[in-house]
């Protein structure tokens, strides 16, 4: 029976591998592929979690988003979570990392390192409750701090205006994710070899030219994978926003995924809220393509 099987296996040697990836791809294949074909599918019906039947309404769903007044709101506080994100998430992270890779702070990376990245490890729910009363605009440290500072002026409910909550909400998440995208960062900053950081400095050039010239140009594609991570999680963001506002006030800081959440489960329009999640889906996933693409084709630029 040993020598049939081997025989077999001499013959056909590319089942071997294939058998080890098979797991795999069902995985992948029952757990994304399935559930992203089957959403868009229920997107085409309108239908509740007690509805006797599907009723089929075609592009019905995606013509009700474009008239939903609420659906904009959400796709802007996406689109502004997306722009800050990157500003400060990635280029401000990227600063940090440089910082932090600087011989006189090298001494005390552990403390620091420990510093920046203890935010990530906090559960959101720690989080929003912990933002939730320094916004608090009778007991809040911000508010007090401001009118101690002679600000008070400044002074309001953050999480309570519909001018502030989207962008009190956005502080919070910029607080807690800097961290972990910086030591991102920190780690493609210590392969660059110390012999280019050496000759430049040789050749008088001080640190912010070393930064834009080396530093920059050699973590390239750490940039890249921090982008895509950014500005994924910039539109799927869904636990800071129900912690905290929950939405409100006034629907003033909706983002898709609560848009979506309240949709199916509170308001029963499943199909609409899969509508939704196609959207989310199909942002994120064009982003994505849209950023491999250009990486791919600087890479070949550099290359060439």
């Amino acid at each position: 029976m040993q020598i049939t099987m081997q025989n077999i296996m001499q013959k056909r040697p590319t089942l071997v591998p294939l058998m080890y990836l098979l797991p795999a791809v069902l995985l992948v294949v029952a757990f994304v592929y399935y559930p992203v074909v089957n959403n868009l599918w229920l997107s085409l019906f309108r239908w509740s979690a007690f509805s006797p039947q599907d009723i089929w309404v075609g592009l019905g769903n995606y013509r009700a988003l474009l008239k939903d007044p609420v659906f904009w709101t959400a796709l802007r506080d996406n689109v502004a979570y997306v722009v800050v994100s990157l500003v400060f998430q990635v280029g401000g992270a990227l600063v940090l990392a440089a910082i932090l890779e600087e011989a006189f702070v090298r001494r005390f990376r552990v403390f620091f390192r420990t510093v920046y990245f203890l935010p990530t490890v906090i559960s959101m729910t720690v989080v929003g409750l912990l933002f939730t009363f320094l916004y608090d605009p009778q007991m809040g440290l911000i508010d007090q701090l401001l009118t101690l500072t002679g600000h008070a002026s400044w002074v309001r409910a953050w999480l309570g205006d519909e001018r502030t909550a989207i962008w009190a909400i956005i502080a919070m998440s910029q607080w807690q994710s800097i961290g972990y995208i910086a030591l991102l960062f920190v780690v493609a900053m210590q392969r660059i070899p110390r012999e280019l950081y050496e000759a430049a400095a040789m050749d008088g050039a001080n640190r912010i030219r070393i930064f834009f010239r080396i530093t920059i140009p050699l973590v390239r594609e750490m940039t890249l994978l921090a982008s895509i991570i950014t500005i994924s999680g910039a539109f799927m963001v869904f636990n800071e926003v129900m912690v905290t506002t929950q939405g409100g006030p006034n629907n003033a800081s909706q983002v898709l995924a609560t848009w979506m959440y309240q949709s199916a489960f509170m308001n029963d329009q499943m199909g609409y809220a899969s509508a939704i999640a196609t959207i989310i889906f199909l942002i994120s996933f064009g982003i994505a393509v849209v950023q491999l693409w250009v990486g791919r084709s600087g890479q070949t630029v550099g290359t060439a």
